[in-house]
């Protein structure tokens, strides 16, 4: 079921890209779909709809959006020392833990909708509440095939469950307001927006079937391996609640705080633009939709990747520092580093170079909409540097025992980044751009302070050439190029949606190669350290016969 020993310094990594590679599924998935439910439920649906996700993905975090992770590292920990036998009785623990939390998580978010939203975005927050219970035993799931370094299953209910996401919420939104056509257009705009909700949860049931049936084939496997296990030191049913409680807590308060940034961000956008700039709550609260949709939709494409190296890199990490191997911590942590600034980087720059013409790509909206989400797009183009290293560096403090400092390390980001995000809202009129500013001193902070404590745990040294600098050049050449692509381009022979759409895939292939052949050239990535990543040796034989590498 699992992924042997063997190679493990580059096996998290392989294990990793084919997490990522669901997570750039997904993230696409979501992108290609919310184009068409935004035609179907308008941007007034999506003003609906966002806040009430928001305070969704709040109390799913507080409730079971940290289990996968804390599931994950316990269990690892446990199979490092072959213990089986207390690895399956964490597991069995943690369903009955997310049963009780996830459950009153889920009535408190169905029950105190009109109190935490007043209005119609109420209604989309009582729909989505079930999802928040079902969504604890996914995660319960997800986090043991995760310990037992086998991703496939987690990614491909990832992608199930955005299929099943994107279709139900079309048909439902879709289905709902026609059922509602005689009500006037805010009321069947939030219809809209609760059959998106609707298709959230259809999701959510679906990949935990799959989950389910997963983990049912195994169990012989399961079952064989605990047979096998002959340790007489085993967990009590209270001794294991009180680990799973002490490893979920600092992760749930780490999460919450890291999430709690976009909440704040926004409350204080939509209170202070009504009172101190005498703003329409539903003029800016469409313009925060297109913010939240588009502009921070888009920016968390390449920070899926990071999310998902975090995911991979924790129980193989937490199984390193469990033997006490702390050479190889620190092996394991440089690539996946690495790895994640090698990707994090050229997506930040060609996000920022191509904001405009992607946000039109995709969202083929009104000119006024494509060009404020193009241009908040490309403010928060340094962000998604920050965010995908303080992701990582989240996961490795958690890995290390160290849970307890991304928590500190967040508070101290959300306060500096709270006063930045006030004092542009109140005395600029910068406003919605405001919130991108706020976010990239958020995410940096986070970065810096994570930096110090993994370096303080493990003893890690951060390489700055290869990491940092070599890919940043490569990627401003590869933004040049880009650039000349596609505004040559579109300045010239190829005019309207359908020119932009084939200046832009036009420019965006080109410019992968240039960022590649020039990351080569100035020796960003090794030939080893090529063939440890998913398809690497395919990239290896191209390289070589671009005279890029030596055979």
């Amino acid at each position: 079921m699992g992924t042997k020993n063997k190679g493990e310094g580059s096996s998290f990594v392989k294990q990793a890209g084919i997490l990522a590679a669901a997570g750039i599924i997904c993230r696409i998935i979501g992108l290609l779909y919310r184009s068409p439910l935004t035609g179907i439920i308008g941007e007034t649906g999506n003003g609906y709809y966002a806040p009430a996700y928001r305070y969704y993905q709040m109390i799913l975090l507080i409730s079971s959006y940290s289990i996968p992770s804390a599931v994950s590292k316990v269990i690892s920990q446990r199979l490092a020392t072959h213990q089986y036998k207390n690895a399956q009785r964490i597991f069995h623990c943690s369903i009955i833990y997310v049963v009780v939390v996830g459950g009153i998580a889920s009535l408190f978010a169905f029950f105190g909708a009109d109190f935490l939203i007043p209005g119609r975005a109420a209604m989309v927050l009582r729909t989505l509440a079930p999802t928040i219970f079902f969504s604890g035993l996914l995660g319960v799931l997800r986090g043991y095939f995760q310990a037992n370094r086998s991703m496939v299953q987690t990614s491909v209910s990832q992608i199930l469950e955005q299929i099943l996401n994107a279709a139900v919420s079309m048909l439902a939104a879709w289905g709902l307001m026609q059922i509602f056509a005689g009500e006037d257009e805010l009321t069947r705009a939030a219809w809209g927006a609760v059959g998106s909700a609707v298709g959230t949860g259809v999701g959510v049931l679906i990949a935990l079937a799959f989950m389910l049936m997963i983990y049912h084939m195994n169990r012989k496997i399961i079952r064989r391996r605990i047979e096998r296990d002959r340790s007489r030191d085993l967990l009590e049913t209270g001794e294991i609640f009180k680990i799973i409680l002490f490893m979920v807590t600092p992760v749930l308060l780490s999460t919450f705080a890291y999430n709690a940034s976009a909440l704040i961000n926004q409350t204080l956008y939509l209170n202070l633009m009504q009172s101190v700039h005498n703003a329409s709550y539903d003029d800016i609260t469409i313009i925060n939709g297109i913010y939240d949709t588009e502009a921070v939709g888009l920016s968390n494409i390449p920070i899926a990747i990071a999310s998902a190296m975090a995911s991979a890199i924790l129980p193989s990490i937490a199984g390193s520092f469990e033997t006490k191997k702390k050479k190889d911590v620190r092996h394991k942590i440089s690539v996946a580093i690495k790895t994640i600034m090698f990707i994090a980087i050229p997506s930040a720059v060609g996000m920022t170079v191509l904001s405009r013409p992607i946000v039109w790509l995709l969202y083929n909206t009104n000119t006024d909409s494509i060009r404020l989400g193009g241009r908040l797009l490309a403010a928060l183009g340094a962000s998604i540097v920050f965010y995908s290293l303080s992701t990582l560096s989240n996961s490795i403090l958690q890995a290390v025992g160290k849970a307890s400092k991304p928590v500190t390390n967040a508070v101290i980001a959300l306060a500096v980044q709270t006063v930045v995000a006030a004092a542009l809202l109140i005395f600029t009129d910068l406003g919605i751009y405001s919130l991108p500013i706020a976010v990239t001193v958020y995410s940096f902070m986070m970065c810096l302070l994570n930096g110090i404590a993994v370096k303080k745990a493990t003893g890690y040294h951060q390489e700055i050439e290869k990491t940092f600098v070599l890919p940043l050049v490569s990627s401003a050449i590869m933004g040049l190029v880009v650039a000349g692509i596609y505004y040559g381009l579109t300045l010239t022979v190829l005019k309207g949606y359908l020119g932009n759409a084939v200046a832009l895939l036009l420019s965006v292939a080109i410019g992968g190669l240039t960022y590649f052949a020039a990351a080569l050239k100035l020796g960003v990535m090794s030939k080893k350290e090529l063939l440890g990543i998913p398809g690497g040796s395919m990239i290896v034989k191209f390289a070589v016969k671009l005279y890029l590498l030596k055979n």
